[in-house]
């Protein structure tokens, strides 16, 4: 029987996790994808939030993974959170494994208080969550002009309240500019 284990990264996941990456991302020319770099570049930097960088571990083998990472919204200086990359092995794609590390990311994140999410991507898969175009709460960033794929979800409150989210624009910590 197939065991699935949603965590938070460990400190020997790192190795797994760039090569996870890399296959999900693997480029044409085989150069490493941006996405590796990324990751790296988050862990070392203060937008690196361990207990948000999630992994899907199947007996043992890393197969999924989704990081949600510190960004910022201005002109007030929100905290929010950006969400990616989102890698599953090759191999082990179509089976859920994304949805459920991305499910327990952004549950992690509620449980934490985190109330704003931003991700760029498929709207037809994100939607799945609860993402909207970024347009309706007013959020802009370097994305923007991409439509619906920049979108945003807002978290439930911990305590139950409607705590308004800010509008404005959302920075990315410098790692982000490697993409």
């Amino acid at each position: 029987m197939t065991t699935v284990r949603l965590r938070p990264e460990g400190p020997a996941d790192a190795v797994a996790i760039r090569q996870l990456v890399a296959e999900a991302f693997e480029a044409p020319d085989g150069r490493l994808p941006p996405e590796v770099r990324l990751v790296e570049a988050l862990r070392v930097s203060d937008a690196w939030l361990p207990e948000l960088s999630m992994v899907a571990d199947v007996d043992g083998e890393l197969v999924g993974y989704a990081l949600l990472s510190r960004v910022e919204v201005w002109p007030d200086g929100f905290p929010a959170l950006a969400l990616g990359p989102v890698a599953v092995r090759p191999a082990r794609q179509r089976r859920g494994y994304g949805q459920d590390v991305v499910r327990a990311a952004l549950d992690a994140a509620a449980e934490l208080g985190e109330r704003l999410v931003v991700v760029l991507g498929n709207p037809a898969y994100y939607r799945r969550f609860g993402f909207l175009p970024a347009a309706r709460f007013e959020l802009t960033s370097p994305w923007s002009g991409l439509g619906d794929p920049w979108q945003a979800l807002v978290l439930p409150s911990v305590d139950g309240s409607d705590a308004p989210v800010p509008t404005g624009e959302v920075t990315f910590p410098p790692p982000w500019s490697q993409l």
